[in-house]
């Protein structure tokens, strides 16, 4: 299975903290960063219909403009 897809931006704090949560907990997505990406951002938009990041795509289940408070819930969610 290929593994979740985690949209970001540099610079944010947001998108930060997540990859550190992420790294902590040992989950392993693929980064895609989508300033400067044409292509990459028409994708997470057309995904989440926004365009802020952080945004996460779990194998079709997607939570947008998140920080760490919303990531922690939504990983126990999709991973029960």
């Amino acid at each position: 299975m290929s593994l979740p897809i985690l949209y970001i931006k540099p610079g944010c704090p947001w998108c930060d903290d997540v990859i550190d949560y992420l790294d902590r907990q040992r989950i392993e997505v693929e980064t895609i960063v989508v300033s400067g990406n044409r292509e990459a951002m028409a994708e997470m938009v057309a995904l989440s219909g926004q365009s802020k990041a952080p945004t996460l795509d779990w194998h079709g289940t997607v939570l947008a403009d998140f920080g760490v408070e919303e990531l922690v819930p939504f990983l126990r969610k999709v991973n029960s």
